[in-house]
C-alpha cells in the first residue's frame, strides 16, 4: 500500500491542490454569485449566460491558488523558464475557464434544475454546475500541465 502511495504521490498532491483550489473556487463563486448580482443586475443573465462574470472571478481564483500549490507541491519545474513556465501555465487555465465556463452554462441550462437538499447543505443548481465543471475540467488540466508544462 505504501508503494502505491509513493507511486502516485504526484496525483495524490495534485488532487489535494485541486481540492484546496476548488474550495477557494467555490467559495469565491458562492461569494460573488449572491453578491455581484446586487452591484450588476446583467450578471443573473448576460445575454443568456448565467452568473458570467461569478464564474470568470471565481475562476481566476482558482487558478492562481493551483498555480502556486503545483510549483510547490505538485509538480517539479520543466525545461521552461519560470516566465514560460507562467505562461503555459496562464494559456491552459484561460481555456481552461472558456470550457469551464459552456460546461457550466450546458449544466445550469440542460442537467440541473431542482435544488439537493443534504440537510446540512443545499445545493443550488449553479453550484452543482460549478461543482461539476470543475472536477470534469481539473482531469484535462492535469494531463495537460503534466505533459506540456512542468515536463516540458
Amino acid at each position: 500500500m505504501k508503494q502505491i502511495i509513493l507511486r502516485q504521490k504526484q496525483v495524490i498532491f495534485f488532487i489535494i491542490a485541486g481540492g484546496l483550489s476548488a474550495v477557494v473556487e467555490i467559495g469565491s463563486f458562492k461569494i460573488l454569485s449572491v453578491y455581484l448580482p446586487r452591484l450588476l443586475s446583467s450578471e443573473h443573465n448576460f445575454y443568456g449566460i448565467k452568473y458570467p462574470f461569478s464564474n470568470i472571478l471565481s475562476t481566476s481564483c482558482g487558478i492562481i491558488t493551483n498555480y502556486f500549490l503545483s510549483i510547490w507541491f505538485v509538480f517539479e519545474r520543466g525545461k521552461h523558464s519560470k516566465k514560460k513556465e507562467f505562461f503555459y501555465f496562464l494559456c491552459v487555465s484561460i481555456v481552461s475557464t472558456f470550457i469551464s465556463l459552456i460546461v457550466f452554462q450546458i449544466l445550469y441550462h440542460f442537467v440541473y434544475k431542482d435544488v439537493i437538499d443534504l440537510r446540512f447543505y443545499v445545493l443550488s443548481p449553479e453550484m452543482m454546475s460549478k461543482i461539476t465543471a470543475i472536477v470534469l475540467v481539473s482531469m484535462l488540466n492535469y494531463s495537460i500541465k503534466k505533459k506540456i508544462i512542468f515536463n516540458g
